[in-house]
């Protein structure tokens, strides 16, 4: 790999048109022209932190092939930077773009553990496991400012009730503690997203997530410390990381994890765009192949919608990536299994204390 990103530290590389809008951005050459002549910055790439006040925090998951039926997001945008992400057309929603506004405009939801405790009181409020983050990554550097995920942990061991985790952060041992806690009784499982075992590959597709070493260091503290671990190989591009399925299973199943999971990168709504734009300027040389190859898996187009196809993909190249992943199943996790999280409990501490009578 030769990368040679334009905006350092950035997945993305622009910002594309947001298609609620009618009006569009851009910044012109003549433009990048003069700020070049005057010695000025074109763009200070900062990222800026937005506060909003949504009224509820957790949400219903409707679709069939997503594995949570509730989430929760404390930030919107992720500074992580993912090139694939598949949030990053939700930023659309809130009048930004899908490219570079979704690393550099993180909307934070700082009322999230009042919003997380009001629900978990209610009288009518069943347990079921909640997901954070279903969307953006709720241990993105947004978090060591503002601990809203750490709070909200606390919300969930106070009320005993069980909760699920997706990051690719090292920050989540802060809370190794809390997270023992909630293992005592099974409300915790923690998935960490590892897609490839090479830094290089690493800095390209998510240039501000936390290293290889430390996420397999992750993997290993949290499992010594019997909270239980499933590893998310997702997602695999053909052509990117697609050959370390193997290697990739074999390094997290030494590490302690109990499980793993997959999907095929699809490039939904403006994420095609991004990405497309980000591969040609960042791997020029296997620019097309990769793209040919994404198209292939998802009868010959970035972009699948389709329920029980999309995540999987169809062809002869995802049929070899799955069928890899069943192989390194049986090879490394055949003894293995993620435990059901225990939603008994939250009933009895409806008032945040065990109820005696």
């Amino acid at each position: 790999m030769n990368p040679k990103p334009t905006i350092k530290g950035r997945g993305a590389q622009l910002n594309v048109h947001n298609k609620f809008f009618e009006l569009s951005h851009e910044i012109r050459d003549d433009f990048l022209e003069y700020c070049a002549k005057e010695g000025e910055e074109a763009d200070k790439n900062k990222t800026l932190y937005l506060p909003v006040f949504p009224k509820t925090i957790v949400n219903k998951v409707e679709s069939p092939d997503v594995g949570m039926a509730y989430s929760m997001n404390m930030y919107q945008g992720c500074e992580h930077g993912c090139i694939y992400c598949y949030a990053r057309n939700s930023h659309e929603f809130w009048g930004y773009s899908a490219g570079l506004d979704f690393e550099r405009r993180i909307l934070v939801k700082k009322d999230a553990p009042k919003l997380l405790e009001a629900l978990l009181k209610k009288k009518s409020w069943k347990a079921h496991p909640i997901v954070m983050s279903g969307n953006t990554d709720c241990y993105q550097p947004a978090e060591k400012e503002f601990e809203i995920t750490k709070q909200c942990l606390e919300v969930f061991l106070k009320y005993k009730h069980p909760v699920a985790i997706i990051t690719k952060n090292a920050l989540i041992l802060r809370d190794l503690e809390l997270l023992k806690a909630l293992a005592k009784d099974n409300l915790i499982n923690v998935n960490i997203s590892i897609t490839s075992l090479s830094e290089t590959t690493r800095r390209v597709l998510e240039p501000r997530t936390a290293t290889i070493k430390k996420r397999l260091e992750t993997v290993k503290v949290l499992s010594q410390n019997n909270i239980p671990v499933n590893v998310m190989l997702a997602p695999i591009i053909p052509s990117i990381n697609s050959h370390e399925i193997l290697p990739l299973a074999k390094a997290v199943s030494e590490a302690g994890a109990l499980s793993i999971a997959h999907t095929i990168v699809r490039l939904n709504g403006a994420i095609g765009e991004i990405f497309t734009d980000w591969i040609k300027k960042t791997l020029p040389d296997r620019a097309d192949k990769v793209l040919h190859q994404i198209e292939s898996c998802h009868g010959g187009n970035l972009n699948d919608s389709r329920y029980g196809t999309r995540m999987r993909g169809e062809g002869k190249i995802a049929e070899q990536i799955n069928m890899l992943v069943r192989l390194a199943r049986k090879k490394y996790f055949k003894d293995k299994a993620m435990p059901k999280l225990n939603t008994e409990l939250n009933e009895q501490y409806k008032d945040g204390q065990l109820k005696l009578f």
